[in-house]
């Protein structure tokens, strides 16, 4: 059995309670089933007493930077995660947070974040040249304020040479769960997700999980009038032509129009239209897959299932299967 690795989560005030309890709970379950204390879990907070999660509960930490930096560093971490916040990200963080994480990053064996932990890893400097993911609802700021760094808005976990970092949420559960593999083997990790009752790789991506509307509206007014009617009409025909005609522009003009204002092409928009109109349809669970394609504007329910896994990284039919029982 490996000598016992110290595991670090930083916990911010307002932290996702989950952020932190989630990976805890499978260190711990893993070192139930190793039969013996493979982790040595350990809180970091930023100040003394407890953390308050963005839940209202409160986490006591074991470690606390503003005590004496320098002995906050001492236990050389195998693996640090910083958890993420609801607020994270607004505002910048405060300069003794950024100092540790970057004294201490350097002499773990891994490093990484949950959810829009993210964010404070950029902030010290950490992401630059590095592929990552975050929160779906925050993956387009931290990609703005963040140029250096190439994020992946679908994937639920990245990894990226010692770099290490998680989705939303209970995707930081998913990240633990793929250390514990990474250290212990396939065998523990499957009896850790058996336990957990959790998937040992879930299926899909947070496209699944998003609830974004298909394109973020242009700023120009016809160009929201047109979304908005494009949204209203999917099964309607929609190529490039028609929908110059609409607001009376040429179509050349239009596609530019869509460039500089939607970031992409009137079809691939229209496209992503018409899919959250067949994701609002498959949820409702009674409508046939072909008569979602014929009202979403796709030619057949191959066209639909094809424009379903590029847009939302799963099949019609797995869509349903896991979103309409939540949502009856």
């Amino acid at each position: 059995m490996p000598a016992t690795r110290t595991i670090g989560l930083l916990a911010i005030e307002g932290v996702q309670l989950l952020d932190v309890s989630g990976p805890l709970d499978v260190f711990a379950e893993a070192n139930v089933q190793a039969g013996a204390a493979v982790y040595q879990m350990k809180v970091v907070a930023v100040r003394r007493g407890s953390v308050r999660a963005s839940s209202g509960a409160r986490l006591l930490p074991d470690i606390v930077i503003e005590d004496d930096p320098k002995a906050a560093r001492l236990p050389r971490f195998h693996t640090l995660l910083v958890g993420g916040a609801p607020h994270a990200g607004d505002a910048p963080t405060e300069p003794l947070v950024l100092e540790w994480i970057r004294h201490t990053v350097p002499g773990a064996r891994r490093y990484g974040s949950v959810c829009s932990g993210a964010f404070l890893l950029a902030e010290a400097g950490l992401l630059d040249g590095r592929r990552v993911t975050t929160h779906w609802a925050a993956a387009d700021a931290l990609a703005a304020r963040f140029p250096k760094v190439t994020v992946d808005a679908d994937a639920i976990h990245v990894r990226d040479g010692k770099l290490r970092t998680a989705a939303g949420v209970t995707a930081g559960m998913d990240l633990a769960l793929a250390l514990v593999e990474e250290d212990l083997g396939r065998e523990i990790a499957l009896k850790v997700a058996s336990q957990l009752v959790m998937f040992f790789k879930r299926p899909g991506g947070q496209g699944q999980f998003s609830r974004r509307e298909a394109p973020a509206a242009a700023n120009r007014s016809a160009l929201q009038e047109l979304q908005r009617w494009v949204a209203a009409h999917p099964a309607a025909a929609h190529d490039v032509p028609s929908l110059a005609a609409r607001i009376g522009v040429s179509a050349r003009h239009l596609s530019r129009l869509f460039r500089e204002e939607v970031r992409v092409t009137p079809a691939r928009w229209v496209e992503a239209a018409r899919v959250t109109a067949a994701r609002q349809l498959l949820e409702e669970g009674n409508i046939a897959p072909k008569q979602v394609a014929a009202e979403c504007g796709f030619s057949s329910v191959d066209t639909l299932r094809r424009a379903f896994l590029r847009v939302v990284g799963v099949t019609p039919a797995e869509y349903r299967k896991r979103f309409v029982s939540v949502l009856d």
